[in-house]
C-alpha cells in the first residue's frame, strides 16, 4: 500500500468552513430572536436599502347618499440603511495544521464565527441605542415599578410580548423582586436564547453589552416589542438586519512561507427599522 500523505488542503476546506462559520454565527447572535433578517438586498444591486413605515390615514367617516368620499393621502417616512462589511482573518502555519496540539483549524473556525457574530451583535445594540423614547429613572435600581413606568411609553392597548436586555449585575436586583417569575418555572419553557424569567411581561436577557453611561451612574436597558397589534401598528419589525451577503470563507497559499491564511467576512447592515417599539430605561447602576 502507497504512503498515504496528508496535505493542508486535505483538512481545510472554504465550502465546509463557511457553512459551520455560518451555523455558528447564527447561534450566537443574541438578537436573532427579535431581529428580523431581510435578504432584500441579496438580489438587488446596489448597497442601500430605504424601508417605508407608512402613517395611518386615519378613521373612516360618514359619507351622505350620493356624496362624494373625500380621498387621503398615503404617506410614509423611510429608513436608510447601507451595508458593510465585517471580516476576520487567521493566518496557519504547515507545522501548526498538520501537528499543532488540539485542533487549529476548527479554533481557527471557531475564532472567527464568534468575532464576526460579536461584530454583528455589537451593531445590533448600538442601533437600539438610537431609540428615541427615553424612560429615565436612573437615580432608582432597576424594578418591576420602573419596568411598567417604562413600558407605559408604548401606549399599548393591548399588551405585547417585549424582551428586556438587562446587565448581569442587575440581575440580583430582579431575582429579588416578588414580581419576578424566573424561567424555570415557565410551563411552557424558554423562547429566547440566554432568557432567565419574567417581569411585567418582559423577557430578561442578561449581556454584559448593557454598559453603564460615561459618568458611570447609570444602566441604559433597551425593551423590544416583540408583536404588535395588527389593527393598530405596523407590523415593521423593530430592529432588522439587512443581509447582502452571508458568511463567506476564502483560503490563500503563501508557498515561500509555508502558511495558509484563512478569511471570513459578512455583508450586512443593522437598522432600527420602528423606532416606537423600542423604550430605553435607564436605572441606577
Amino acid at each position: 500500500m502507497a504512503n498515504q500523505i496528508t496535505k493542508v488542503s486535505d483538512v481545510i476546506n472554504p465550502e465546509v468552513m463557511a457553512d459551520i462559520i455560518s451555523a455558528k454565527v447564527t447561534k450566537k447572535i443574541a438578537v436573532a430572536p427579535f431581529a428580523k433578517v431581510d435578504t432584500t438586498l441579496a438580489a438587488c444591486a446596489g448597497d442601500t436599502i430605504k424601508v417605508p413605515r407608512y402613517t395611518y390615514i386615519g378613521d373612516a367617516e360618514d359619507v351622505a347618499e350620493g356624496e362624494m368620499c373625500e380621498t387621503s393621502k398615503l404617506t410614509a417616512t423611510t429608513t436608510s440603511a447601507t451595508v458593510k462589511k465585517a471580516m476576520k482573518a487567521v493566518s496557519l502555519t504547515d507545522e501548526v495544521i498538520l501537528s499543532g496540539y488540539g485542533n487549529p483549524v476548527g479554533e481557527a473556525v471557531n475564532q472567527i464565527s464568534l468575532a464576526i457574530a460579536s461584530k454583528v451583535d455589537n451593531d445590533a445594540l448600538d442601533a437600539l441605542l438610537t431609540a428615541e423614547t427615553v424612560y429615565d429613572e436612573s437615580s432608582t435600581k432597576i424594578s418591576y415599578s420602573g419596568i411598567v413606568s417604562a413600558i407605559d411609553l408604548f401606549s399599548e392597548e393591548v399588551n405585547s410580548e417585549k424582551v428586556i436586555f438587562v446587565h448581569p449585575s442587575q440581575v440580583t436586583q430582579l431575582r429579588k423582586d416578588a414580581d419576578f417569575i424566573s424561567a424555570d418555572k415557565y410551563v411552557g419553557g424558554v423562547m429566547l436564547t440566554g432568557e432567565i424569567g419574567m417581569i411585567a411581561n418582559c423577557r430578561v436577557v442578561p449581556s454584559k453589552k448593557i454598559e453603564k453611561d460615561e459618568t458611570g451612574a447609570f444602566y441604559i436597558n433597551p425593551i423590544i416589542k416583540l408583536t404588535a397589534d395588527t389593527e393598530s401598528e405596523d407590523e415593521t419589525p423593530a430592529l432588522t438586519i439587512y443581509l447582502k451577503r452571508d458568511t463567506m470563507v476564502e483560503t490563500e497559499r503563501d508557498t515561500l512561507k509555508r502558511t495558509t491564511n484563512i478569511s471570513a467576512d459578512k455583508h450586512y447592515t443593522v437598522a432600527l427599522s420602528d423606532t416606537s417599539k423600542v423604550v430605553l430605561a435607564k436605572f441606577k447602576a
